[in-house]
């Protein structure tokens, strides 16, 4: 099998340095060139046909932002991963360049520690993205096939057509035997997560009748600024949870970076409680916390939706989901950045639908109006199966 090609565009020479030195200890990747900035960088997809871009964003003549919009507008689907700062312009820049078509994003170290620990951050950052968006070369994306009912076709994610796996087998969960009433909706995603979100937000409209909680992988200041920007898309009042908050209809809460979001029962149905307890699935915030939490309080009122995103992050907690009778919808390969987490669902049999992204806020509509109960009434106990704490130790904000 041939080595994925990279081409790294910064203007820092340190930078591109930096990360071609991380990369190259990597056998399965090889950098076949750099460029200074975003003009130069078109010119170079054209020479050199990379399958993957690592992209700064701040950077002369044409910055990262302007140079994956051109790309896109080219026609180019080859996955664009940005090169961030933690800082608040950092992320609302990463935002931008992720709703222009970027495919992911990593954050740059701090201007602490050894060059040695910098190119242990980089490559333990990158080279899993970049495993994960270009994972077998010469494979064609295609549908995932359907036990049970036929896939629906979705937009293709912008990514290169060689990055996608084999397809999976999907197996459906059986339809419940009772529709239980929905009192809250439950949501986690990761890798192109903030698009995925933005366009269900954006097609769902006006508030639902339930709360909505939600993961997305992501470190701090990041999930601020996508709240922040969530909130601008429809009816819904969306906001980073602070803790503490009793969960309310019409309300979106984001799990804020470095913390896991649980909910505990509250005399008006739930509230949001903040740990920082061990990650979970190598992540904090973790989709299988709150989903498993969520059981606890909710029992099987609940609509579990897991989007595009690396990983297995909420197959054990659609599993709690599902035991108790609630209802559980998963995004489509064809659709996904990564078809990891949803995948993991749906190849599980947990997933009741698995669908296209442009299907997905309809299907929400669907299924909480016709059993919304508002307001919360009594939370329902529900024993969760295994402990939820995880294993292993990971930067702050978890895996994307």
């Amino acid at each position: 099998m041939s080595r994925i090609r990279v081409l790294v565009v910064d203007d820092s020479v340190v930078v591109r340095r930096l990360v071609a030195d991380a990369l190259a200890v990597d056998p399965a990747i090889d950098v076949v060139g750099t460029a200074a900035n975003g003009q130069i960088a078109q010119s170079k997809v054209e020479q050199l046909a990379p399958d993957l871009i690592t992209m700064d964003i701040e950077m002369p003549v044409m910055d990262g932002i302007e140079a994956v919009r051109t790309l896109r507008r080219s026609g180019s689907r080859v996955p664009i991963i940005m090169f961030s700062t933690l800082t608040e312009r950092g992320a609302s820049a990463t935002l931008d360049a992720l709703s222009a078509g970027a495919t992911d994003y990593v954050t740059k170290p701090a201007n602490v520690g050894s060059v040695q620990e910098s190119l242990a951050s980089v490559a333990e950052q990158l080279v899993p993205k970049i495993k994960a968006l270009v994972p077998h070369r010469g494979h064609l994306t295609g549908p995932a096939r359907t036990t049970g009912a036929a896939a629906a076709p979705g937009r293709a994610a912008l990514t290169s057509p060689r990055s996608a796996a084999p397809s999976r087998t999907v197996r459906l969960a059986p339809a419940p035997e009772v529709t239980r009433p929905v009192r809250a909706v439950i949501i986690g995603s990761s890798t192109g997560g903030p698009e995925a979100l933005s366009r269900v937000f954006t097609a769902i409209g006006a508030a639902l009748p339930v709360p909505v909680v939600l993961v997305q992988h992501m470190p701090p200041v990041f999930t601020r600024q996508l709240a922040a920007r969530l909130d601008r898309l429809g009816g819904a009042t969306v906001l980073e949870s602070a803790g503490e908050e009793e969960l309310r209809p019409g309300h979106v809460y984001v799990a804020p970076g470095d913390h896991h979001l649980e909910l505990r029962k509250a005399a008006s149905g739930a509230r949001t409680v903040l740990t920082r307890t061990a990650p979970v699935n190598f992540c904090r915030p973790a989709v299988d916390v709150l989903f498993r939490s969520a059981v606890q309080v909710y029992g099987g009122d609940l609509l579990a939706v897991v989007l595009t995103g690396m990983g297995t992050d909420g197959r054990a907690g659609c599993e709690d989901v599902l035991a108790a009778g609630g209802q559980v919808l998963a995004q489509d390969e064809a659709s996904s950045v990564v078809w990891g987490m949803p995948g993991a669902v749906a190849t599980a049999g947990l997933a009741h639908r698995v669908l296209p992204l442009d299907e997905v806020a309809s299907a929400v509509v669907g299924i909480v109006h016709a059993g919304a109960r508002t307001p919360v009434s009594r939370p329902v106990a529900h024993a969760v199966r295994g402990p939820i704490a995880g294993i292993g130790a990971l930067t702050p904000g978890g895996a994307l």
